[in-house]
């Protein structure tokens, strides 16, 4: 008998499925691509090759669809792999689209990087996130030439992920590196504190109040 929690069943059967009534008709939506369509992008679990090419995609076509409107993106990860998060963040700047980076849950690693590179001035965490820094890390194995080849490649990703946190965050690159050393847990407040975000929410703000881009 098949296992139905392989190959992502369970999970597919609990995505809901949303129903609208149109004058052609019904249509239905999972909830993702329905909210999709409200320029809500998700950012949910390890970032890894397969889910950036997905959160690409979703950009890529939001900004096709309309490149002078708002983007947001939610972000609960624990982080993953460095090049990964570095595809979705290049792409963040690249399109024309603002987008704003919510934390809900927590934003980890390469997480924490997403959320700290989106507009400034719209960039928030709900109150009971928790944020984490800390250096990129990699596993080396082969001849000591090869070893030392990763060494070095791993340190130049320290240094440029250091040198974008401190431009996002306004922070000088002597306490970046200080912070990055060893993993750094922060509160949503505390994150607010150091630079990573610029609001700190607990309930959804009334159009008056929403979080608008810094000025330049």
């Amino acid at each position: 008998m098949n296992n139905p929690f392989e190959n992502g069943q369970i999970h597919d059967a609990l995505v809901p499925i949303v129903i609208e009534q149109s004058n052609r008709g019904e249509r239905s939506f999972d909830i993702y691509s329905r909210l999709l369509r409200e320029r809500i992008v998700f950012v949910t679990g390890q970032v890894e090759d397969h889910m950036a090419s997905l959160i690409t995609a979703q950009l890529l076509f939001l900004e096709s669809e309309n490149p002078k409107k708002d983007i947001y993106m939610y972000i609960n990860s624990p982080g993953g792999v460095v090049t990964a998060g570095m595809a979705i963040h290049d792409t963040m700047q690249y399109i024309r689209p603002r987008i704003g980076t919510v934390c809900i849950g927590q934003a980890a690693s390469m997480g924490s990087f997403l959320l700290s590179a989106g507009e400034p001035g719209m960039r928030v965490a709900l109150t009971n996130s928790r944020i984490m820094i800390h250096q990129p890390s990699g596993g080396a194995q082969g001849m000591a030439a090869d070893i030392e080849i990763q060494a070095r490649e791993i340190l130049r990703m320290r240094h440029d992920l250091n040198q974008l946190y401190a431009k996002y965050t306004g922070k000088p690159l002597e306490e970046i590196e200080r912070a990055m050393d060893r993993d750094k847990f922060m509160s949503a407040t505390e994150a607010k504190e150091f630079g990573l975000i610029d609001e700190v929410f607990d309930k959804r703000p009334t159009p008056a109040e929403e979080p608008t881009a810094a000025a330049a």
